[in-house]
């Protein structure tokens, strides 16, 4: 028989070709069998019809057939008109085996947990749109390795957007587009540690997982105190040569970086060659006060800005990106060339296309009304059942902290908030050592519901008056 390499379902199973032609059959009964005994064909796994079997093992087709019903009349495989062959169940199972954690039920009746946006929001239909018309439009040769800065029309349409909403000062030569701010981040550090900048200073109290990346990354984080007008410039180590800040929406107390310490923060990177990295995860959702100017916007050379869609669409899109001054930008590209080749172009012309038809900012629109409406009825919430705690940075984000009494024991309430199936963050989670700058929980209202997030709260002061 010819060697047939066109086929439906690909199988790799020994040669039973190269067996003597009388054993072919009991050749290839035993090779399936052997697979399905040894999970190489997981039960479910649809088989190729015997006609493709035949063809991709060089045997008449009706030796395949007659494999086939052997194993299916040994309970190895089950064959339905029209269904084909599948590897059957273990025997006293009537579903595929799962997983210990598929089985549990959910840890939490109510999930608090910050920097998590309302997943439920996502759209769908428009994101579908998008995908196919950035895939109609893209070029062939965009198909190949792509440019590991990124696609050039995803590039001008962020630069354009953060000009218009951000003021960000940049052109399509300036950004360069990765997987999240993680990787953004990574890439970052890359270059900073091979640059002899060693030391990075981290706000206190602020996100874990910044000093967690730097350590991962063979740098060194520094906590620098915050207070309610943002990070103390005064207070950064010497050491310091980059200082990573959340300037519009500090996480997790939520307030703005103010004008003075805005000044002094850049005068401080100026004077001594430094690097601001501009951490600008939520800028998007703010309720009570206006949009804010990026910090890059005011010194471009000395500030790297760092954007993503986590916050905003869905984490899952894996996109992000870097504004950058040309020096940095160019050893930030060679690192990204080295380390992955570039970001998938399909995701990059679904998102560029869903900025350039307006989809993003209706999305925009539309979110920053339900957060609103979510973040109104935990205010609420807690005005009822808990007065006598306090709501820090409300204006904008997709979390509040609540500042319990002084003379509260943060650890206590939360285990005990946790028993009652509420998941929150404790404020001295988010601080070096474990000394927050008051007893208080971190909670995420964006992918809850008003009724659910009431509900929560109602268990939240449970917890405390028990």
């Amino acid at each position: 028989m010819a060697d047939n390499w066109t086929t439906l379902r690909e199988t790799l199973l020994p040669a039973a070709g190269d067996t003597a032609r009388g054993k072919r059959g009991r050749a290839v009964e035993s090779a399936l069998r052997d697979a399905v005994r040894g999970g190489t064909l997981s039960p479910g796994t649809r088989l190729p019809s015997s006609r493709d079997l035949a063809g991709q093992l060089g045997v008449a087709r009706g030796t395949v057939s007659a494999a086939y019903a052997q194993l299916v009349a040994e309970g190895y495989l089950t064959a339905k008109r029209g269904s084909g062959t599948v590897v059957s169940e273990p025997l006293g199972c009537t579903a595929r085996p799962t997983s210990p954690e598929a089985d549990a039920p959910p840890r939490w009746r109510y999930d608090l947990r910050p920097g998590i946006p309302a997943l439920a929001e996502f759209p769908r239909a428009e994101w579908i749109s998008a995908s196919r018309a950035g895939l109609a439009e893209l070029p062939d040769e965009d198909l190949g390795y792509p440019d590991p800065s990124g696609l050039a029309a995803l590039r001008t349409e962020i630069a354009s957007y953060l000009g218009r909403v951000r003021a960000v000062t940049a052109t399509a030569d300036d950004v360069v587009i990765t997987y999240g701010a993680a990787e953004a981040l990574t890439l970052l550090c890359d270059v900073l540690r091979e640059r002899g900048t060693p030391t990075v200073g981290v706000e206190d109290p602020g996100h874990p997982g910044q000093a967690n990346l730097l350590r991962a990354n063979g740098l060194r984080p520094v906590p620098v105190p915050v207070d309610c007008d943002g990070i103390r410039v005064t207070d950064i180590d010497p050491a310091c040569a980059a200082v990573i800040v959340t300037a519009a929406h500090q996480y997790p107390l939520g307030t703005a970086l103010q004008p003075e310490r805005r000044h002094e923060l850049l005068a401080w990177a100026r004077d001594g060659e430094r690097l601001i990295v501009e951490d600008d995860y939520d800028a998007e959702h703010r309720y009570d006060r206006p949009a804010l100017r990026a910090m890059q916007s005011l010194r471009p050379a000395r500030v790297v800005y760092v954007g993503s869609v986590s916050k905003t669409l869905a984490p899952a899109l894996r996109l992000g990106w870097l504004v950058l001054s040309p020096d940095l930008r160019a050893a930030v590209v060679e690192r990204k060339r080295l380390t992955d080749l570039g970001c998938s172009p399909l995701h990059q012309a679904a998102f560029a296309h869903l900025l350039r038809s307006g989809g993003y900012d209706r999305h925009l629109r539309r979110t920053r009304l339900r957060y609103r409406e979510r973040r109104d009825a935990l205010l609420d919430a807690v005005r009822l059942r808990l007065p006598s705690w306090h709501p820090v940075g409300v204006a904008a984000g997709l979390h509040v902290v609540l500042r319990m009494p002084d003379d509260v024991d943060e650890t206590v309430v939360r285990q005990r908030i946790a028993d009652r199936g509420v998941n929150v963050g404790a404020l001295s989670d988010f601080s070096a050592g474990g000394a927050p700058p008051y007893p208080g929980i971190v909670v995420g209202y964006a992918a809850n519901p008003p009724d659910r997030l009431r509900a929560a709260v109602t268990e939240i002061a449970a917890a405390v008056t028990t």
